[in-house]
């Protein structure tokens, strides 16, 4: 059944205990939009404050400089999450996903720092986001390329990939790449706490397992001298951001080449996501709205740099807690990004959460990470697999998808901006899966039924329709 444009208000905004006609549309009751959307913030936390910190220490911010970035970097992930939930005009895909700080653009933003300085990572990033906003458009006409067997291969790569993020933050980030034993402790005890709550307990609690598990993870890690308090109320109790802290932007042709060429990959990894998210919450995405959510993603490229941060990407750390808990109203990660935002204003609110000892992190990131896995691995099960290709278009991309996991610098004998690219998993999977679907299914006497310019990537038609 369409939404049709008048009817947004009633449609996009039912009332506390109404059914909605998309399941993102329903709005529980206000203590537990609370509840579910401080769950998002503790599961993406980590992630948006990780690459202005890896960015800070590359230029040599001092501490004040650096928590200055951080800051921007939790406003501006706020404010672009309000935008990608609730939208503003052809700007956000009204969908329940986080856009946070992107570890994509990291490695190009410090080569161009060293050289010429933050200001003209600034002016190439905007730059970039404006281009990002330009192509949307084209970019989002893909979908029709984008069956089952190709969204089921790149969700999986997406859950499989986030993995040694939770692995990452067990070991604590060791170079040995082991855990001390607390920290194994921890991770399993937060793990176990965590696949107990789900089993007993009843409606609103379970779907609060993980922040449950967070708390009770951190209390326990207090005994061993995890938790570190000191940080706790140090600096100042406000915190506003200073738009153009770092000098006006400036624009090197170089640098916005290479931003550009940063952006498609962003982008890449964004369609990926909001395909994934669609198929967790059951939501049709056409062409229109996927224009629409990646616009909101690469907006934070050229309205960032104004407040002194860098490009972000939707968060698929968010999309495995939805396919966890199964709250999946848009109005619960709006709430999320008003709390990132009173977060970046009362820096102690951000230290609390900053408390949350990273082996705790991990143990509920085990199943949140691979709550998307498992959601691709489902999509895969709806493939057929009789009569066709398809089989070897899931080996290829889940094989390359893997390879940049398995050896971070297997691709660094290629170009530069070629290398850049192929680093990321995602836009290796999504690619490989794209081109082998289109050869095997699409061209010649030996496409199948399954058609890749022939399906529907969303749920339902009727679920497609966009306010």
């Amino acid at each position: 059944m369409k939404l049709l444009r008048g009817e947004r208000g009633a449609a996009s905004a039912p009332r506390e205990h109404e059914t909605a006609e998309r399941p993102e549309d329903e709005r529980p009751p206000a203590r537990l939009m609370a509840l579910y959307g401080l769950q998002h913030v503790l599961a993406l936390y980590a992630g948006v404050i990780a690459p202005p910190l890896v960015m800070a220490t590359a230029v040599g911010l001092d501490p004040s400089e650096t928590a200055l970035i951080v800051s921007a970097a939790l406003l501006v992930s706020g404010l672009a999450t309000l935008l990608q939930t609730l939208g503003v005009w052809r700007f956000g895909a009204r969908v329940p996903m986080v856009i946070g700080a992107s570890f994509t653009p990291v490695t190009a933003m410090t080569a161009i720092a060293d050289q010429s300085g933050l200001p003209a990572v600034f002016g190439a990033s905007m730059v970039a986001g404006l281009f990002g906003i330009l192509v949307a458009p084209f970019v989002a006409n893909l979908l029709r390329f984008f069956p089952p067997v190709v969204t089921g291969s790149v969700i999986t790569v997406i859950g499989i990939t986030l993995i040694p993020v939770a692995v990452g933050w067990i070991v604590d980030e060791d170079p040995s790449g082991a855990p001390t034993g607390t920290g194994l402790g921890l991770a399993a005890a937060t793990l176990a706490i965590t696949l107990v709550l789900s089993k007993v307990l009843p409606g609103v609690w379970n779907r609060a397992s993980i922040l449950l598990g967070l708390v009770l993870g951190t209390l326990l890690a207090i005994p061993f001298g995890q938790v570190d308090f000191s940080a706790v109320g140090d600096g100042p109790a406000v915190s506003f951001v200073e738009p153009f802290h770092f000098g006006p932007p400036e624009f090197q042709i170089a640098a916005i080449v290479t931003m550009c060429i940063v952006m498609i990959a962003i982008m890449a990894e964004s369609v990926a996501d909001i395909l994934a998210m669609s198929k967790v919450v059951g939501t049709g995405v056409d062409s229109r709205r996927m224009a629409d959510g990646l616009r909101a993603d690469v907006s934070t490229a050229l309205v960032g740099p104004l407040l002194n941060s860098f490009p972000g990407s939707t968060f698929s750390q968010n999309i495995g807690l939805i396919a966890l808990n199964k709250v999946k109203s848009r109005y619960v990660v709006a709430t999320s990004g008003v709390f990132l935002i009173l977060m970046s204003l009362f820096p102690m609110l951000g230290q609390v959460v900053a408390m949350i000892p990273p082996p705790v992190l991990g143990g509920a990131g085990l199943v949140l990470f691979g709550s998307v896995a498992a959601a691709g691995v489902q999509t895969l099960g709806r493939v057929d697999y009789e009569g066709n290709q398809n089989m070897i278009v899931v080996a290829v991309s889940l094989g390359l998808g893997i390879v940049s996991i398995a050896s971070p610098a297997f691709f660094d004998v290629l170009p530069e901006g070629v290398s850049m690219l192929l680093q990321s998993g995602i836009v290796t999977a999504t690619a490989a899966a794209l081109l082998l679907n289109v050869f095997f299914n699409v061209l010649g006497p030996g496409r199948s039924a399954e058609q890749g310019a022939g399906q529907e990537s969303g749920p339902a038609p009727e679920a497609a329709a966009h306010d």
